[in-house]
């Protein structure tokens, strides 16, 4: 079995060409917040991940192997329900309604500027449907906002953001 207790997130650092050789692990949501398990690889190599606690493994990251070897991180696809906003009897400003109630309730959300997408859960499908929101079941990759504060998914271009910008809200007396 190969160990793995260290993670790349986003491959940072790796050559392109060493992420296209490197083999790759499907994982659901409910695995990639965990930091031990089993699972095996595209090459069928059986891999055991010990990250330290609290890490979080998204799409598109890198777990190192002892041996060297690099494995790529792949969101699976998984029962979600995706929910949008209906054009007859509302506005795109019920997906905010909804990510508040569901914040609320600390619910994994995956926030998109058309609709939101949260794990299978019957009585919030209907709390979401009296909102004249639409809620479709369907199987797709899950990739959860981090929260406020833990690990953030990835930029969409690929870097950070540095809020002591001088905008003034960081203690700067006015």
């Amino acid at each position: 079995m190969l160990h793995v207790s260290k993670l790349l997130a986003g491959g940072h650092g790796l050559a392109p060409v060493l992420l296209k050789r490197a083999s790759s692990v499907e994982l659901d949501w409910d695995v990639r917040q965990k930091s031990r398990f089993d699972a095996a690889d595209s090459l069928g190599r059986r891999i055991g991940v010990f990250l330290p606690r609290g890490t979080v493994a998204r799409g598109g990251d890198v777990l190192v192997a002892e041996d060297g070897s690099l494995i790529r991180v792949v969101a699976a696809s998984q029962p979600v329900l995706v929910i949008t906003h209906c054009s007859e009897h509302g506005t795109p400003f019920d997906l905010l309604r909804a990510a508040y109630h569901l914040g609320n309730r600390h619910v994994p959300i995956e926030l998109k500027p058309d609709h939101l997408k949260i794990e299978p859960d019957h009585v919030l499908a209907a709390m979401l449907r009296s909102m004249h929101l639409i809620v479709t079941a369907e199987n797709s990759a899950f990739e959860p906002e981090g929260g406020a504060y833990g690990a953030q998914p990835a930029h969409p271009h690929g870097h950070g953001h540095d809020h002591e910008d001088g905008h003034g809200h960081h203690g700067h007396g006015h």
